[in-house]
Protein backbone atom coordinates (compact mmCIF):
# COMPACT_ATOMS: atom_id res chain seq x y z
CA UNK A 1 0.00 0.00 0.00
CA UNK A 2 1.45 3.37 -0.97
CA UNK A 3 1.89 6.16 1.58
CA UNK A 4 -1.00 8.22 0.21
CA UNK A 5 -3.46 5.33 0.54
CA UNK A 6 -2.11 4.49 4.00
CA UNK A 7 -2.74 8.07 5.11
CA UNK A 8 -6.33 7.64 3.97
CA UNK A 9 -6.55 4.48 6.11
CA UNK A 10 -5.35 6.47 9.14
CA UNK A 11 -8.00 9.14 8.52
CA UNK A 12 -10.64 6.42 8.10
CA UNK A 13 -9.77 4.82 11.44
CA UNK A 14 -9.69 8.27 13.07
CA UNK A 15 -13.18 8.97 11.70
CA UNK A 16 -14.54 5.70 13.13
CA UNK A 17 -12.94 6.55 16.50
CA UNK A 18 -14.76 9.88 16.38
CA UNK A 19 -18.09 8.20 15.53
CA UNK A 20 -17.77 5.67 18.34
CA UNK A 21 -16.93 8.26 21.01
CA UNK A 22 -19.42 10.83 19.73
CA UNK A 23 -22.34 8.44 19.98
CA UNK A 24 -21.47 7.77 23.61
CA UNK A 25 -22.18 11.38 24.64
CA UNK A 26 -24.18 13.12 21.92
CA UNK A 27 -27.61 12.14 23.27
CA UNK A 28 -26.91 13.71 26.70
CA UNK A 29 -28.54 17.03 25.78
CA UNK A 30 -31.35 15.28 23.87
CA UNK A 31 -32.69 13.16 26.71
CA UNK A 32 -35.72 15.38 27.51
CA UNK A 33 -36.90 15.40 23.88
CA UNK A 34 -36.40 11.65 23.51
CA UNK A 35 -38.16 10.96 26.81
CA UNK A 36 -41.16 12.97 25.63
CA UNK A 37 -41.39 11.01 22.37
CA UNK A 38 -41.02 7.64 24.12
CA UNK A 39 -43.36 8.53 26.97
CA UNK A 40 -40.61 7.75 29.47
CA UNK A 41 -38.46 9.62 31.97
CA UNK A 42 -35.02 11.05 31.20
CA UNK A 43 -33.47 8.51 33.57
CA UNK A 44 -35.08 5.64 31.65
CA UNK A 45 -33.84 7.00 28.32
CA UNK A 46 -30.36 7.39 29.80
CA UNK A 47 -30.25 3.57 29.83
CA UNK A 48 -29.60 3.94 26.11
CA UNK A 49 -26.22 5.45 27.01
CA UNK A 50 -25.58 2.71 29.57
CA UNK A 51 -26.47 -0.13 27.18
CA UNK A 52 -24.12 1.31 24.55
CA UNK A 53 -21.22 1.59 27.02
CA UNK A 54 -21.92 -1.89 28.42
CA UNK A 55 -21.81 -3.47 24.99
CA UNK A 56 -18.60 -1.66 24.11
CA UNK A 57 -16.94 -2.74 27.35
CA UNK A 58 -17.95 -6.41 27.05
CA UNK A 59 -17.16 -6.91 23.36
CA UNK A 60 -14.00 -4.83 22.82
CA UNK A 61 -11.82 -7.64 24.27
CA UNK A 62 -12.97 -10.08 21.53
CA UNK A 63 -12.06 -7.68 18.72
CA UNK A 64 -8.49 -8.96 18.52
CA UNK A 65 -9.59 -12.59 18.17
CA UNK A 66 -12.14 -11.78 15.46
CA UNK A 67 -9.53 -9.78 13.56
CA UNK A 68 -6.96 -12.58 13.75
CA UNK A 69 -9.52 -15.28 12.91
CA UNK A 70 -11.45 -13.67 10.04
CA UNK A 71 -9.11 -10.92 8.84
CA UNK A 72 -8.92 -7.24 9.78
CA UNK A 73 -10.39 -5.97 6.49
CA UNK A 74 -13.47 -8.18 6.75
CA UNK A 75 -14.13 -7.44 10.44
CA UNK A 76 -13.47 -3.70 10.15
CA UNK A 77 -15.84 -3.37 7.19
CA UNK A 78 -18.50 -5.48 8.92
CA UNK A 79 -18.17 -3.38 12.08
CA UNK A 80 -18.79 -0.14 10.17
CA UNK A 81 -21.81 -1.74 8.45
CA UNK A 82 -23.28 -2.90 11.79
CA UNK A 83 -22.70 0.50 13.37
CA UNK A 84 -24.33 2.28 10.41
CA UNK A 85 -27.33 -0.06 10.28
CA UNK A 86 -27.85 0.25 14.03
CA UNK A 87 -27.72 4.04 13.72
CA UNK A 88 -30.63 3.88 11.27
CA UNK A 89 -32.58 1.72 13.73
CA UNK A 90 -31.84 4.18 16.55
CA UNK A 91 -33.21 7.06 14.46
CA UNK A 92 -36.31 5.06 13.52
CA UNK A 93 -37.04 3.93 17.10
CA UNK A 94 -40.56 4.70 18.28
CA UNK A 95 -40.28 3.01 21.67
CA UNK A 96 -37.72 2.86 24.45
CA UNK A 97 -37.24 -0.91 24.14
CA UNK A 98 -36.50 -0.65 20.40
CA UNK A 99 -34.08 2.20 21.05
CA UNK A 100 -32.16 0.25 23.71
CA UNK A 101 -31.89 -2.82 21.45
CA UNK A 102 -30.63 -0.62 18.61
CA UNK A 103 -28.06 0.95 20.92
CA UNK A 104 -26.82 -2.50 21.94
CA UNK A 105 -26.39 -3.39 18.26
CA UNK A 106 -24.60 -0.09 17.70
CA UNK A 107 -22.26 -0.98 20.55
CA UNK A 108 -21.44 -4.28 18.82
CA UNK A 109 -20.26 -2.39 15.76
CA UNK A 110 -18.35 0.18 17.80
CA UNK A 111 -16.60 -2.48 19.89
CA UNK A 112 -15.11 -4.11 16.78
CA UNK A 113 -14.53 -0.95 14.77
CA UNK A 114 -11.87 1.02 16.63
CA UNK A 115 -9.52 -1.66 18.09
CA UNK A 116 -9.32 -3.48 14.77
CA UNK A 117 -8.76 -0.25 12.85
CA UNK A 118 -6.04 0.91 15.25
CA UNK A 119 -4.27 -2.46 14.94
CA UNK A 120 -4.35 -2.20 11.13
CA UNK A 121 -2.72 1.23 11.26
CA UNK A 122 -0.04 0.38 13.83
CA UNK A 123 0.95 -2.85 12.09
CA UNK A 124 1.57 -0.92 8.89
CA UNK A 125 3.28 2.10 10.44
CA UNK A 126 7.10 2.30 10.55
CA UNK A 127 8.78 3.47 13.76
CA UNK A 128 9.25 6.99 12.46
CA UNK A 129 5.52 7.40 11.86
CA UNK A 130 4.10 6.03 15.12
CA UNK A 131 3.77 9.39 16.94
CA UNK A 132 2.00 10.98 13.98
CA UNK A 133 -0.28 7.99 13.41
CA UNK A 134 -1.35 7.74 17.05
CA UNK A 135 -1.90 11.50 17.24
CA UNK A 136 -4.14 11.42 14.15
CA UNK A 137 -6.16 8.48 15.51
CA UNK A 138 -6.41 9.84 19.05
CA UNK A 139 -7.32 13.43 18.31
CA UNK A 140 -10.88 12.83 16.96
CA UNK A 141 -11.62 10.66 19.99
CA UNK A 142 -10.54 13.51 22.25
CA UNK A 143 -12.86 16.05 20.72
CA UNK A 144 -15.93 13.80 20.45
CA UNK A 145 -16.95 14.04 24.14
CA UNK A 146 -16.37 17.80 23.98
CA UNK A 147 -18.36 18.61 20.85
CA UNK A 148 -20.99 15.92 21.46
CA UNK A 149 -23.25 17.94 23.81
CA UNK A 150 -23.13 20.99 21.52
CA UNK A 151 -23.87 18.97 18.37
CA UNK A 152 -26.65 17.06 20.12
CA UNK A 153 -28.19 20.24 21.49
CA UNK A 154 -28.04 21.97 18.10
CA UNK A 155 -29.60 19.06 16.21
CA UNK A 156 -32.34 18.55 18.80
CA UNK A 157 -33.14 22.27 18.92
CA UNK A 158 -33.19 22.98 15.17
CA UNK A 159 -34.16 19.57 13.72
CA UNK A 160 -35.01 16.53 15.86
CA UNK A 161 -33.09 14.00 17.91
CA UNK A 162 -33.54 11.38 15.17
CA UNK A 163 -30.94 13.17 13.03
CA UNK A 164 -28.32 12.59 15.70
CA UNK A 165 -28.21 9.04 14.42
CA UNK A 166 -29.05 9.60 10.77
CA UNK A 167 -25.92 11.71 10.28
CA UNK A 168 -23.90 8.51 10.82
CA UNK A 169 -25.38 6.97 7.66
CA UNK A 170 -23.44 8.87 4.95
CA UNK A 171 -20.28 8.67 7.06
CA UNK A 172 -20.76 4.93 7.47
CA UNK A 173 -21.36 4.33 3.76
CA UNK A 174 -18.21 6.29 2.88
CA UNK A 175 -16.31 4.28 5.52
CA UNK A 176 -17.48 0.94 4.08
CA UNK A 177 -16.42 1.99 0.57
CA UNK A 178 -13.01 3.22 1.77
CA UNK A 179 -12.42 0.09 3.85
CA UNK A 180 -13.12 -2.22 0.90
CA UNK A 181 -11.06 -0.05 -1.43
CA UNK A 182 -8.00 0.64 0.73
CA UNK A 183 -7.50 -2.32 3.08
CA UNK A 184 -5.79 -5.45 1.82
CA UNK A 185 -7.22 -8.88 2.59
CA UNK A 186 -5.12 -10.71 5.19
CA UNK A 187 -3.08 -13.49 3.63
CA UNK A 188 -2.40 -15.33 6.89
CA UNK A 189 -5.40 -15.79 9.16
CA UNK A 190 -4.61 -17.25 12.58
CA UNK A 191 -6.70 -20.24 13.66
CA UNK A 192 -6.52 -19.62 17.40
CA UNK A 193 -9.23 -21.25 19.54
CA UNK A 194 -11.73 -18.88 21.14
CA UNK A 195 -11.12 -18.24 24.83
CA UNK A 196 -14.61 -18.85 26.25
CA UNK A 197 -13.61 -18.64 29.90
CA UNK A 198 -11.68 -15.44 29.27
CA UNK A 199 -14.72 -13.94 27.54
CA UNK A 200 -17.13 -14.96 30.32
CA UNK A 201 -14.94 -13.77 33.18
CA UNK A 202 -13.79 -10.52 31.55
CA UNK A 203 -17.26 -9.79 30.16
CA UNK A 204 -18.89 -10.27 33.55
CA UNK A 205 -16.24 -8.14 35.25
CA UNK A 206 -16.57 -5.31 32.75
CA UNK A 207 -20.38 -5.41 32.66
CA UNK A 208 -20.72 -5.35 36.45
CA UNK A 209 -18.11 -2.59 36.65
CA UNK A 210 -20.11 -0.36 34.29
CA UNK A 211 -23.30 -1.22 36.22
CA UNK A 212 -21.59 -0.30 39.49
CA UNK A 213 -20.79 3.10 38.01
CA UNK A 214 -24.45 3.61 37.15
CA UNK A 215 -25.57 2.54 40.64
CA UNK A 216 -23.04 4.90 42.24
CA UNK A 217 -24.96 7.89 40.87
CA UNK A 218 -27.59 7.17 43.56
CA UNK A 219 -25.57 5.02 45.93
CA UNK A 220 -27.65 6.01 48.95
CA UNK A 221 -30.69 4.26 47.41
CA UNK A 222 -28.79 1.34 45.88
CA UNK A 223 -26.23 0.57 48.57
CA UNK A 224 -26.86 -3.17 48.95
CA UNK A 225 -27.27 -3.76 45.22
CA UNK A 226 -24.08 -1.76 44.64
CA UNK A 227 -22.14 -3.85 47.19
CA UNK A 228 -23.38 -7.14 45.71
CA UNK A 229 -22.59 -6.03 42.14
CA UNK A 230 -19.17 -4.76 43.23
CA UNK A 231 -18.42 -8.11 44.87
CA UNK A 232 -19.31 -9.96 41.65
CA UNK A 233 -17.14 -7.50 39.72
CA UNK A 234 -14.10 -8.05 41.97
CA UNK A 235 -14.41 -11.84 41.91
CA UNK A 236 -14.89 -11.90 38.13
CA UNK A 237 -11.95 -9.54 37.60
CA UNK A 238 -9.70 -11.75 39.72
CA UNK A 239 -10.75 -14.89 37.83
CA UNK A 240 -10.31 -13.10 34.50
CA UNK A 241 -6.83 -11.84 35.41
CA UNK A 242 -5.72 -15.24 36.69
CA UNK A 243 -7.07 -17.05 33.63
CA UNK A 244 -5.72 -14.60 31.05
CA UNK A 245 -2.22 -14.77 32.57
CA UNK A 246 -1.95 -18.58 32.22
CA UNK A 247 -4.12 -19.34 29.19
CA UNK A 248 -2.20 -20.53 26.10
CA UNK A 249 -4.43 -18.56 23.73
CA UNK A 250 -5.93 -15.77 25.89
CA UNK A 251 -8.65 -13.42 24.71
CA UNK A 252 -6.32 -10.58 25.73
CA UNK A 253 -2.64 -11.25 26.37
CA UNK A 254 -2.06 -9.75 29.81
CA UNK A 255 1.59 -10.82 29.63
CA UNK A 256 1.98 -7.59 27.66
CA UNK A 257 1.71 -5.81 31.01
CA UNK A 258 5.19 -7.16 31.76
CA UNK A 259 6.48 -4.64 29.20
CA UNK A 260 7.15 -1.48 31.31
CA UNK A 261 6.13 1.09 28.71
CA UNK A 262 2.85 -0.68 27.93
CA UNK A 263 2.04 -1.24 31.61
CA UNK A 264 2.60 2.44 32.41
CA UNK A 265 0.45 3.51 29.46
CA UNK A 266 -2.44 1.46 30.84
CA UNK A 267 -2.02 2.46 34.49
CA UNK A 268 -1.42 6.17 33.92
CA UNK A 269 -3.83 6.19 30.99
CA UNK A 270 -6.75 5.00 33.11
CA UNK A 271 -6.10 7.64 35.79
CA UNK A 272 -5.54 10.62 33.49
CA UNK A 273 -8.29 9.65 31.05
CA UNK A 274 -10.75 9.21 33.92
CA UNK A 275 -10.04 12.61 35.45
CA UNK A 276 -9.58 14.59 32.24
CA UNK A 277 -12.75 13.04 30.75
CA UNK A 278 -14.73 14.26 33.76
CA UNK A 279 -14.11 17.91 32.85
CA UNK A 280 -16.15 17.99 29.58
CA UNK A 281 -18.97 16.29 31.51
CA UNK A 282 -18.98 18.71 34.43
CA UNK A 283 -18.48 22.02 32.66
CA UNK A 284 -21.71 22.02 30.55
CA UNK A 285 -23.67 21.23 33.73
CA UNK A 286 -21.85 24.00 35.58
CA UNK A 287 -22.66 26.54 32.88
CA UNK A 288 -26.33 25.52 32.83
CA UNK A 289 -26.96 25.26 36.58
CA UNK A 290 -24.64 27.95 37.96
CA UNK A 291 -24.55 30.38 35.01
CA UNK A 292 -28.14 29.90 33.80
CA UNK A 293 -27.12 29.09 30.19
CA UNK A 294 -29.19 26.89 27.89
CA UNK A 295 -27.83 23.50 26.78
CA UNK A 296 -26.63 24.69 23.38
CA UNK A 297 -24.80 27.76 24.74
CA UNK A 298 -23.18 25.66 27.47
CA UNK A 299 -22.03 23.19 24.82
CA UNK A 300 -20.53 26.03 22.78
CA UNK A 301 -18.54 27.23 25.81
CA UNK A 302 -16.92 23.82 26.16
CA UNK A 303 -15.79 23.97 22.54
CA UNK A 304 -12.84 25.98 23.87
CA UNK A 305 -11.43 22.63 25.01
CA UNK A 306 -11.74 21.39 21.43
CA UNK A 307 -9.84 24.45 20.18
CA UNK A 308 -7.06 23.60 22.65
CA UNK A 309 -6.96 20.02 21.35
CA UNK A 310 -6.71 21.35 17.81
CA UNK A 311 -3.96 23.84 18.65
CA UNK A 312 -1.81 21.15 20.26
CA UNK A 313 -2.04 18.68 17.41
CA UNK A 314 0.62 20.32 15.20
CA UNK A 315 3.29 20.64 17.91
CA UNK A 316 2.89 17.31 19.75
CA UNK A 317 5.48 15.40 17.69
CA UNK A 318 8.18 18.13 17.82
CA UNK A 319 7.80 18.49 21.59
CA UNK A 320 8.07 14.74 22.19
CA UNK A 321 11.06 14.55 19.85
CA UNK A 322 12.84 17.41 21.56
CA UNK A 323 12.27 16.55 25.24
CA UNK A 324 11.39 12.84 25.38
CA UNK A 325 8.31 10.98 26.55
CA UNK A 326 8.91 10.69 30.30
CA UNK A 327 9.82 14.33 30.86
CA UNK A 328 6.96 15.63 28.71
CA UNK A 329 4.36 13.33 30.29
CA UNK A 330 5.32 14.26 33.86
CA UNK A 331 5.51 18.02 33.27
CA UNK A 332 2.37 18.02 31.15
CA UNK A 333 0.65 15.83 33.75
CA UNK A 334 1.29 18.49 36.40
CA UNK A 335 -0.01 21.21 34.05
CA UNK A 336 -3.14 19.21 33.26
CA UNK A 337 -3.84 18.83 36.99
CA UNK A 338 -3.41 22.57 37.49
CA UNK A 339 -5.82 23.21 34.60
CA UNK A 340 -8.48 21.09 36.37
CA UNK A 341 -7.95 23.07 39.58
CA UNK A 342 -8.26 26.28 37.55
CA UNK A 343 -11.66 25.07 36.32
CA UNK A 344 -12.75 24.89 39.98
CA UNK A 345 -12.24 28.66 40.26
CA UNK A 346 -14.56 29.48 37.35
CA UNK A 347 -17.56 31.49 38.54
CA UNK A 348 -20.27 33.74 37.03
CA UNK A 349 -18.29 36.81 38.10
CA UNK A 350 -15.20 35.75 36.12
CA UNK A 351 -14.55 37.50 32.80
CA UNK A 352 -15.55 35.43 29.77
CA UNK A 353 -12.08 35.60 28.08
CA UNK A 354 -10.46 34.15 31.21
CA UNK A 355 -12.99 31.31 31.36
CA UNK A 356 -12.37 30.48 27.71
CA UNK A 357 -8.59 30.64 28.27
CA UNK A 358 -8.80 28.16 31.17
CA UNK A 359 -10.82 25.72 29.04
CA UNK A 360 -8.45 26.24 26.10
CA UNK A 361 -5.41 25.39 28.26
CA UNK A 362 -7.18 22.32 29.62
CA UNK A 363 -7.69 21.18 26.03
CA UNK A 364 -4.00 21.71 25.21
CA UNK A 365 -2.71 19.68 28.17
CA UNK A 366 -5.42 17.05 27.69
CA UNK A 367 -4.42 16.50 24.07
CA UNK A 368 -0.70 16.21 24.82
CA UNK A 369 -1.22 13.79 27.72
CA UNK A 370 -3.54 11.43 25.84
CA UNK A 371 -1.41 11.34 22.69
CA UNK A 372 1.79 10.74 24.68
CA UNK A 373 0.28 7.95 26.77
CA UNK A 374 -1.33 6.25 23.77
CA UNK A 375 1.92 6.43 21.78
CA UNK A 376 4.28 5.15 24.45
CA UNK A 377 2.07 2.11 24.96
CA UNK A 378 2.94 0.78 21.51
CA UNK A 379 6.59 1.84 21.46
CA UNK A 380 8.12 -1.52 22.44
CA UNK A 381 5.58 -3.96 20.96
CA UNK A 382 6.12 -6.44 18.17
CA UNK A 383 3.72 -6.64 15.24
CA UNK A 384 2.07 -9.84 16.48
CA UNK A 385 1.36 -8.21 19.86
CA UNK A 386 -0.42 -5.16 18.51
CA UNK A 387 -3.86 -6.76 18.05
CA UNK A 388 -4.15 -7.85 21.68
CA UNK A 389 -2.55 -4.61 22.90
CA UNK A 390 -5.08 -2.58 20.93
CA UNK A 391 -7.95 -4.51 22.53
CA UNK A 392 -6.51 -3.97 26.03
CA UNK A 393 -5.95 -0.27 25.34
CA UNK A 394 -9.45 0.24 23.93
CA UNK A 395 -11.02 -1.57 26.89
CA UNK A 396 -9.11 0.56 29.41
CA UNK A 397 -10.02 3.73 27.52
CA UNK A 398 -13.70 2.84 27.46
CA UNK A 399 -13.73 2.02 31.16
CA UNK A 400 -11.89 5.25 31.99
CA UNK A 401 -14.38 7.34 30.00
CA UNK A 402 -17.28 5.74 31.85
CA UNK A 403 -15.46 6.06 35.18
CA UNK A 404 -14.87 9.76 34.50
CA UNK A 405 -18.60 10.45 34.24
CA UNK A 406 -19.35 8.32 37.30
CA UNK A 407 -16.59 9.96 39.34
CA UNK A 408 -17.80 13.44 38.44
CA UNK A 409 -21.39 12.52 39.34
CA UNK A 410 -20.30 10.91 42.60
CA UNK A 411 -18.25 13.99 43.48
CA UNK A 412 -21.30 16.20 42.99
CA UNK A 413 -23.46 13.94 45.17
CA UNK A 414 -20.88 13.84 47.96
CA UNK A 415 -20.36 17.60 47.84
CA UNK A 416 -24.11 18.22 47.90
CA UNK A 417 -24.62 15.91 50.89
CA UNK A 418 -21.75 17.49 52.80
CA UNK A 419 -23.12 20.98 52.14
CA UNK A 420 -26.79 20.24 52.81
CA UNK A 421 -28.20 16.66 52.92
CA UNK A 422 -31.71 18.02 52.33
CA UNK A 423 -30.79 20.03 49.24
CA UNK A 424 -31.98 18.90 45.81
CA UNK A 425 -30.24 21.68 43.87
CA UNK A 426 -26.58 21.65 42.90
CA UNK A 427 -24.60 24.77 43.76
CA UNK A 428 -21.40 26.28 42.39
CA UNK A 429 -19.57 25.01 45.50
CA UNK A 430 -20.59 21.43 44.68
CA UNK A 431 -18.98 21.67 41.25
CA UNK A 432 -15.86 23.24 42.74
CA UNK A 433 -15.45 20.46 45.29
CA UNK A 434 -15.99 17.79 42.65
CA UNK A 435 -13.32 19.32 40.40
CA UNK A 436 -10.81 19.52 43.27
CA UNK A 437 -11.48 15.86 44.09
CA UNK A 438 -10.85 14.94 40.44
CA UNK A 439 -7.59 16.92 40.44
CA UNK A 440 -6.38 15.08 43.56
CA UNK A 441 -7.11 11.70 41.97
CA UNK A 442 -5.32 12.82 38.80
CA UNK A 443 -2.24 13.56 40.92
CA UNK A 444 -1.83 9.83 41.64
CA UNK A 445 -1.23 9.26 37.93
CA UNK A 446 2.14 11.01 38.26
CA UNK A 447 3.44 8.12 40.40
CA UNK A 448 2.73 5.71 37.54
CA UNK A 449 4.64 7.92 35.13
CA UNK A 450 7.68 7.89 37.42
CA UNK A 451 7.97 4.13 36.76
CA UNK A 452 8.55 4.79 33.08
CA UNK A 453 12.16 4.07 32.02
CA UNK A 454 14.07 7.22 31.10
CA UNK A 455 14.80 5.84 27.62
CA UNK A 456 11.20 4.79 26.92
CA UNK A 457 10.11 5.68 23.41
CA UNK A 458 13.57 6.71 22.26
CA UNK A 459 13.37 4.54 19.14
CA UNK A 460 10.21 6.12 17.76
CA UNK A 461 11.21 9.57 19.05
CA UNK A 462 14.60 9.59 17.32
CA UNK A 463 13.30 7.96 14.16
CA UNK A 464 10.46 10.47 13.94
CA UNK A 465 12.93 13.31 13.99
CA UNK A 466 15.37 11.86 11.49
Amino acid sequence: MNSKNFDLVIYLVAATFFMENLDGTIIATSLPSMASDFGSSEIDVASGMTSYLLTLAVLIPVSGWFSDRFGARRIFTLAIAIFTGASILCGLSDSLSMFILARVLQGVGGALMVPVGRAVVLRGTPKEGVIRAVALITWPGLIAPVVGPAIGGFITTYASWHWIFFINVPLGLIGIFMSLSLLEQSQEIQQKPFDYFGFIFSGLALATFIYCLELSHHFERNLWLLLITLSICIISAYLAYRHLRICEYPLMDLKLLDIPSFAVSIQAGIIFRTTLSAVPFLMPLLFQLAFGMDAFTAGLMVLSIFVGNLAMKAVTSPILHRFGFKRVMIINGVLSILSIIACAFISPSMALPIILLILFLNGIFRSMQFTSINTIGFADLLGKQIGSASAITSTSMQLANALGVALASLGLVLAQNLRDPQSTVLSLADFQMSLVLIALISFTGLFSLLKLPNHAGDDIRKNSGS
